[in-house]
């Protein structure tokens, strides 16, 4: 394949008829704790826990910020937005799988709230870049929030709306970030070395994209 033809493909949104066909299961195994927060990485989550899927760019330094906020009880990095289940890092590197980088985000709703986590989300990513965050090229590194509860949904437009305005003013693009629920669009946990793996690769590669505008109140 001609190298232009690659990174043109990475630009645009793949078809579901285009799409890399579904595996059945994870090819790979899914660990059970977070190794920063030494909780589980997967439901069954304890009662006030909520989960929100955010997806911001390079998701090794997204879930990053969301294990040190207050209120995050744990955090993981996969694969979600697209059509092919069950997909590797590579197979959505690709482009062909439709998916984004995301991070599972589950916070206790007594500690925290929706609103601090999406103040987050936004100001630690530009929302306006579309296909791309930063040098990162590729529908991979799309701005997307996955929704799990009205309340969830309800703030990820008002908070979007406020923003835009905001960077509006400041003479920014128009917001690309998609607003959907999670129930339309699974989470497929990466593999384990992606797992926390700021942790594990501290001077691992972060990307710093951001407007420099902050959400307002």
């Amino acid at each position: 394949m001609d190298l232009r033809d690659f990174f043109s493909s990475k630009r645009s949104m793949v078809s579901p008829e285009n799409a890399m066909p579904d595996r059945p299961d994870y090819p790979f195994t899914v660990p059970d704790l977070h190794v920063v927060l030494g909780s589980p990485l997967h439901a069954p989550w304890q009662d006030g826990v909520e989960v929100i899927y955010l997806a911001m760019g390079c998701f090794w330094g997204a879930e990053e910020y969301f294990w040190k906020t207050p209120g995050v009880v744990s955090t993981a990095v996969g694969y979600q937005g697209g059509f092919s289940a069950y997909p590797t890092y590579e197979e959505v590197c690709t482009g062909r799988t439709g998916h984004t980088e995301t991070a599972l985000v589950a916070y206790d709703t007594a500690a925290t709230s929706t609103l601090d986590i999406l103040r987050v989300f936004w100001e630690h990513h530009d929302p306006t870049q579309g296909y791309r965050q930063g040098n990162d090229v590729g529908t991979q590194y799309r701005s997307a929030i996955f929704w799990t509860t009205d309340e969830q949904r309800a703030m990820a437009e008002k908070t979007r709306d406020a923003y835009q305005e905001v960077l509006t003013t400041k003479g920014l693009g128009d917001i690309t970030t998609e607003i959907a629920p999670a129930a339309e669009h699974p989470f497929y946990y990466a593999e384990d070395y992606h797992q926390q793996y700021l942790h594990k690769v501290p001077h691992g590669y972060r990307c710093h994209a951001n407007t420099g505008v902050a959400l307002p109140v």
